[in-house]
């Protein structure tokens, strides 16, 4: 059985810059969503006190998905935009054990709380 590979990358917009990064982390979940079948979960949430916080929680089906996620021209575009509007020095990349958990109810969108 393969290890499913999950991943938590903590961004923090510019001031007054997170509808552009919000617009650019949508953008880039329609790209993974589209061209990475192996990606099972691609999540872009923000902070409710702090809404400069913004969480990008991924779950690729195995390294091998997570290594061609890396390798995409979307990532490598979006990154290309970071100095726009994200804080570099507060961005991480954090790669989770799994300790315990279940999904009851895939779901294929999020619920769209920011339409």
């Amino acid at each position: 059985m393969a290890v499913m590979i999950t991943q938590l990358a903590r961004f923090e917009a510019q001031k007054g810059k997170e509808l552009e990064a919000y617009a650019a982390l949508t953008q880039m979940a329609k790209a993974v969503k589209d061209n990475e079948p192996g990606c099972i979960m691609y999540a872009v949430t923000r902070g409710q006190v702090n809404a400069q916080e913004i969480y990008v929680y991924e779950i690729y089906r195995d390294q091998e998905a997570s290594q061609a996620h890396r390798r995409t021209d979307h990532l490598r575009e979006l990154q290309s935009k970071f100095d726009q509007f994200l804080n570099r020095a507060a961005f991480n990349v954090e790669i989770l054990d799994e300790v315990a958990g279940f999904i009851r109810e895939p779901i294929d969108e999020m619920s769209g709380q920011m339409d």
